[in-house]
């Protein structure tokens, strides 16, 4: 565990691969879950709050300025677990949902998402 110096809310932490991921201090949430949140799904940190609410309003703001002064190396952790998805997927061959998805669209059924 390595506590960030700049924020006394922020460690780094292995994750399986040994890459060091951000973490909130005393969670279980990752900086880019919340930047995720922020950027992606364009969720207020007041609504971040809502829907993880054992974080902290400050706990929130403290992942998004790290975000803000990590970011490229956040997108690259973003890029890093869509590829270790793609490889998992690779191994294991289609989910339950994909196969139910692909049977639906070969018999001519709609598919809603």
């Amino acid at each position: 565990m390595n506590i960030s110096p700049a924020n006394g809310y922020i460690e780094l932490r292995n994750n399986r691969d040994g890459q060091p991921r951000a973490f909130l201090i005393g969670t279980r949430v990752r900086v880019q879950d919340v930047a995720a949140m922020a950027d992606f799904q364009g969720q207020s940190p007041d609504e971040i709050v809502l829907a993880l609410p054992h974080l902290t309003l400050a706990q929130v703001h403290a992942a998004l300025a790290y975000y803000f002064d990590h970011r490229d190396a956040i997108l690259d952790e973003f890029r890093q677990d869509e590829g270790f998805v793609a490889r998992l997927r690779a191994m294991t061959g289609p989910g339950p949902l994909e196969r139910l998805r692909a049977s639906k669209e070969a018999k001519g059924d709609s598919v809603s998402s």
